[in-house]
């Protein structure tokens, strides 16, 4: 008898990673799921913890001055001081020990170097990551509450609703955002960091706005929402209390997308001198304000410029960690140990077909997936052979 039976193994290899998955998540919330998904992503987590790093160092080191509020810092030097020069203003750092040939490890007064006029490049660059840092996070908040706002009215109510603010949304969308924020920051840059991260807010919504009406549209057609209408719901508790929590993972995502933009943007309005006006001062103005030491004193360009890039990495780090942890889809592919607790280890993934070939005089036996064995036999059995549609009425013609 010869029999050919193959074996399912994608079909076993899909059912192991589900049970796996589901026996990780059984008993567990959707914001603890949420949470360990992030956790998992290594590189979110490491950039999470870099952005606290660098928040903690700017706002401790030379302390928080806010609309006349002064905090002290536990560093030596204020942003403003102007210490005597020391190692001709070069960096005092040194990371090389001196078994390798450099001068030891040690900190020294001034790490990051002076300017032309002596000031800490360490106090400065801490004092411009802290208005830089503001206004990412004001920026982003702005945006984001805007950007939600009318992205679900235009997709919950439609028809003219939907109408009016998409179009006001492609008038916004159609100015470069760096010639408002030039004008804008030209005019009210002198009034802080705060307003210039307003400023930016009013006007970096559209993307967002455009994805959560994008979700409101799917969403308001779902059973839920269904419910909610024929319990007697409002339009206002449906919105913000059954459909918004749905659409979260779409917005934190994009939240902190516009905030890796909103620092790039206020860096580089600061540098073509449309941001921080002085006394103040941030990571783009710093590096404006020592653009003509490139050739003579490059590490004044080197610490803001290495602050700005590991500030907008880090928060598209912590946004991909986002999107990968609030959306389903994203699926982490289980360990070999892993699909051996669950029942379903390498081997039996990839098991072959088996085929008898035991010799015997009866029918050959053919066993197909989903239907019973055919032997040769017309009783109790279904014929796995493709059913020729011209069969049979050639015949009739002939007789």
């Amino acid at each position: 008898m010869t029999s050919v039976t193959p074996e399912p193994a994608t079909t076993g290899t899909l059912n192991a990673e589900a049970t796996i998955e589901q026996r990780e998540t059984e008993g567990l919330s959707q914001g603890q799921i949420v949470r360990r998904r992030f956790f998992r992503h290594r590189g979110a987590l490491i950039a999470m913890f870099v952005l606290a790093f660098i928040v903690l160092l700017s706002f401790t080191s030379v302390g928080i001055s806010l609309w006349g509020i002064r905090i002290p810092g536990w560093w030596q030097y204020t942003w403003t001081q102007i210490p005597p020069v020391e190692n001709r203003g070069a960096p005092t750092l040194s990371l090389i020990p001196e078994f390798l040939g450099g001068a030891g490890i040690r900190f020294g007064n001034h790490p990051f170097g002076q300017d032309e006029v002596g000031r800490d490049i360490f106090a400065v660059v801490m004092r411009g990551a802290q208005q830089s840092i503001m206004v990412m996070v004001i920026a982003g908040v702005v945006a984001t509450i805007i950007g939600v706002v009318i992205g679900a009215l235009a997709g919950y109510y439609r028809k003219a609703t939907d109408a009016v603010l998409m179009r006001f949304t492609d008038i916004v969308i159609t100015i470069p955002l760096i010639v408002i924020g030039s004008v804008l920051g030209r005019t009210f840059g002198n009034l802080g960091a705060a307003v210039l991260g307003v400023i930016i807010g009013l006007f970096a919504w559209t993307t967002l706005a455009r994805l959560v009406r994008g979700e409101f549209l799917t969403l308001r057609e779902r059973e839920f929402v269904d419910a909610a209408r024929v319990s007697g719901a409002r339009d206002r508790r449906i919105i913000f209390r059954h459909i918004l929590p749905n659409a979260v993972g779409v917005i934190v995502v994009n939240a902190t997308l516009l905030m890796a933009g909103a620092i790039l943007l206020e860096s580089a309005l600061s540098y073509i001198g449309f941001g921080v006006q002085s006394p103040d001062t941030s990571l783009g103005k710093i590096v404006s304000d020592n653009q003509a030491a490139f050739s003579t004193r490059p590490w004044l360009f080197w610490w803001p410029g290495v602050f700005i890039i590991v500030i907008a990495l880090c928060v598209n780090f912590i946004g991909d960690g986002l999107r990968d942890a609030f959306d389903p889809r994203q699926k982490k592919m289980p360990s070999a140990r892993a699909m051996a607790r669950a029942g379903m280890g390498p081997s039996a993934a990839h098991a072959p077909a088996t085929v008898d070939t035991t010799p015997s005089t009866d029918a050959p036996s053919v066993t197909m997936p989903g239907r019973a064995p055919y032997t040769g036999d017309t009783a109790g059995s279904q014929d796995p052979r493709p059913e020729d549609p011209h069969e049979g009425h050639g015949t009739d013609q002939s007789r």
